[in-house]
């Protein structure tokens, strides 16, 4: 037996681009966390760790940015639906381990849809963020590990990634 294949509900029946229609669903709360790295060599994260930047406060720096991305969302992903948000946090941490810096963030708001994508972006841009800081020190760092790591709210309930 085979099984359809899952509805994209950003395509329409003709399979044009849509934006999806919320206006018939209720506004709940909904939160979401995401999180990724910055892979870079030792020197640079010690450089950021010790505040010898150009620069300057590479974290702080980063994590305002991804805070503002995360309320610019709409404005750059099509056909995300513009949101209240009601929460953004954004925490960056060096591991030397990695050695880089992991970011992790969270979203919250009251709305008829999800703020998953605001969780991603704030990431995303606070990782490059560090990359275009740190880049006098480092030009082949990897930026990676992007994920959704939770989502609560709305029809589809609780989401977690393990």
């Amino acid at each position: 037996m085979t099984s359809k294949p899952p509805r994209l509900t950003h395509v329409d029946a003709d399979g044009s681009a849509r934006m999806v229609d919320v206006s018939g669903k209720p506004e709940t709360a909904r939160a979401a966390r995401a999180r990724g790295t910055i892979r870079m060599k030792t020197d640079a994260v010690e450089a950021i760790r010790s505040g010898n930047l150009a620069k300057g406060d590479v974290l702080s720096v980063a994590r305002v940015a991804g805070i503002m991305a995360a309320k610019k969302t709409a404005e750059l992903i099509p056909l995300c639906h513009p949101l209240p948000l009601d929460d953004i946090g954004l925490e960056l941490s060096v591991d030397r381990d990695l050695p880089g810096i992991r970011a992790e963030s969270h979203v919250r708001t009251t709305a008829r849809t999800g703020v998953e994508m605001e969780a991603i972006l704030a990431v995303t841009v606070a990782l490059v963020t560090v990359y275009d800081m740190v880049k006098s020190a480092d030009k082949g760092m990897l930026i990676g590990d992007i994920s959704l790591i939770e989502k609560t709210g709305g029809k589809s309930g609780t989401y977690y990634n393990r």
